[in-house]
């Protein structure tokens, strides 16, 4: 299953449950109203109540964090782009003859990020950090403490090494971050409140003797299209939703290194 299908596939699966527990809750409410009259109403407002404000209330805490968390992955992709950038200009003060070395090991570097950011591939990988960028951050470590510890770059030392330690902190930090979710239990009882107040609402829709499909529609749609943009926005890096406008900060930098 491709990554990009995961949110449609989740929003769709909520679609069909809840109109299939609209119509479950309208046949059993034509039962019992067929059996005990208007007394099948009695107290079915506060029910219905209680379970829309609490579906109310995990959408959009759940919407909400999720923002937050999107948010917090394009700072640090920016956050990426400048601790590159940096690093790149403190190579400038290392001896003439060991930068080049460094330079390559940079874009080589860059050439194995970006491709990972753009292309994840399955969800599991997105958490891993993948061969050729563990390769080409190796290689720069190494070019980066064998140029310091030459006399002629020692002076180079205390500001080159941290650059160079921060850049990869950050690009670390922002792997971490896709691990960073809600627990589980939040996204199940938000799935189950939102079957049962399909299944109230079709209780409450059994008053009338014909379909409303406009409303049964319009209701289900509506919170599959939040829970798809939650799911969406929590993923970034494996749904359609991108955040490739910073990511282009990162190709702008890659096109500077000449």
């Amino acid at each position: 299953m491709r990554s990009e299908t995961i949110a449609p596939l989740i929003a769709l699966a909520f679609l069909a449950g809840m109109l299939i527990l609209l119509e479950v809750g309208r046949r059993v409410g034509l039962g019992q109203i067929a059996r005990h009259g208007s007394d099948a109403r009695v107290g079915v407002g506060v029910v219905d109540g209680a379970v829309y404000g609490l579906l109310a209330l995990l959408i959009g805490f759940s919407f909400s964090g999720a923002s937050t968390r999107f948010d917090q992955r394009r700072t640090i992709v920016a956050r990426e782009a400048n601790a590159i950038g940096t690093a790149w200009l403190r190579i400038d003060l290392l001896p003439p003859e060991r930068q080049e070395a460094l330079r390559d090991g940079f874009r080589a570097y860059l050439d194995a990020l970006l491709p990972s950011y753009a292309n994840p591939g399955p969800p599991a990988a997105a958490y891993v950090e993948p061969p050729a960028v563990a390769r080409a951050q190796e290689d720069i470590w190494a070019h980066a403490v064998a140029a310091t510890m030459d006399p002629s770059g020692e002076r180079a030392r205390m500001l080159f090494l941290p650059s160079v330690n921060e850049m990869f902190d950050v690009v670390q930090e922002e792997r971490l971050a896709r691990r960073i979710h809600p627990p589980p239990i939040i996204f199940v009882t938000l799935a189950v409140t939102a079957f049962a107040s399909a299944l109230f609402a079709g209780y409450g829709l059994a008053t009338r003797s014909t379909h409303n499909w406009f409303f049964a529609i319009g209701v289900a749609a509506s919170i599959s299209m939040a829970t798809y943009v939650i799911v969406e926005l929590e993923y970034p890096r494996l749904g359609l939703i991108r955040i490739g406008d910073m990511d282009r900060a990162l190709d702008e930098l890659r096109a500077t290194m000449r």
